[in-house]
């Protein structure tokens, strides 16, 4: 049977449409052609709807699918996850295992590479790995977002004497707070959703809905708030000497004041995307990490417009998109 010439792809080129008939993406040496099974709506997502990277093409960069097409016959038919940058596989980078800031790299819906909110998307063999059997499809689509929450890990090393506020109880900021709390340090999620709250609760985890409850400031604070005003509060609740964590990515020209970060000798750290290896991990090792809980909303590709309005206006925890 010959391969489709044209699939369903959900496009962003100034405004949001489901087209029915975009090209299925060729792929050349060294990349694999994936068949999707689900995809994840990320705030990156709808911060490039308001103009972020100022990305035109096939949005979507969390997804878990099979591999179709690569000229490595061993990995076709595999169930796959994959790090959403393409990097040059050459530079200082690339060889030390940093392909992520590879200054050539395109990243998958993000940055000049069509992304995986469609039928078919690629990506370089390089960057694929396997999902274990014990891992559920809706457990390895949430990959990409706690990979990004394990990066904390990589970049920082938290003690059990730690005290870690993370603000914001979006998906990251939950990821990020479940990720902390594996460390044993002392971790509250600041958030003004009771019902996400509710979600976010796993083992010791402290939730709270106002910034005034925090008495002590904190060792490491994680803004995961996406807005400006996380980094604000940030600076805020931050002890002299610690670390803030910048998850967000905001499309906001708001002015911000830091200042209180040269008082206070804070430092600001960007955290981006992680390891998929370490997310894949820490799956395995906590399967009791309540995974599931955080995709609230689903939908077939079919109703791809309403679901990115679910997840633009009815502000749930994670909205997926199923083929």
């Amino acid at each position: 049977m010959p391969h489709p010439k044209t699939m369903r792809a959900v496009v962003f080129d100034g405004e949001l449409a489901l087209r029915e008939d975009y090209p299925v993406p060729d792929f050349g040496p060294g990349w694999a052609r994936i068949r999707i099974k689900k995809a994840g709506i990320c705030q990156t997502d709808l911060e490039i709807m308001k103009g972020y990277m100022g990305f035109t093409g096939v949005l979507g960069h969390e997804f878990v699918g099979i591999v179709e097409a690569c000229d490595d016959s061993d990995w076709i038919g595999k169930r796959v996850v994959g790090d959403i940058n393409a990097s040059c596989g050459e530079c200082e980078w690339c060889k030390s295992g940093l392909g992520r800031h590879c200054p050539s790299r395109t990243t998958l819906g993000i940055d000049r590479l069509d992304g995986c909110m469609a039928d078919f998307c690629v990506l370089p063999v390089r960057n694929l790995l396997e999902v274990p059997a014990a891992i559920s499809d809706n457990r390895a689509v949430l990959t990409e977002p706690l990979a990004a929450a394990c990066e904390i890990l990589e970049q920082l090393r938290i003690e059990h004497s730690h005290k870690c506020v993370v603000l914001g109880d979006g998906r990251l900021g939950i990821l990020c707070a479940w990720v902390l709390i594996t460390t044993g340090a002392d971790v509250t999620l600041l958030g003004h959703h009771p019902d996400k709250l509710e979600t976010a609760a796993w083992r010791h985890l402290k939730c709270i809905t106002r910034l005034d409850e925090i008495q002590n400031r904190a060792d490491i604070v994680v803004d995961a708030t996406g807005s400006a005003q996380g980094l604000k509060d940030a600076m805020q609740i931050c002890r002299p000497r610690g670390t803030i964590v910048l998850k967000s990515t905001v499309a906001s020209k708001e002015a911000i004041n830091l200042a209180p970060l040269v008082i206070d000798e804070v430092t600001l750290l960007g955290s981006r995307c992680g390891q998929f290896s370490d997310a894949l991990a820490i799956m395995q090792t906590y399967p009791d990490m309540p995974l599931e809980r955080l995709i609230s909303a689903r939908y077939p590709i079919e109703q791809a417009r309403v679901a990115f309005d679910k997840a633009l206006y009815g502000k749930p925890l994670k909205v997926t998109v199923e083929f």
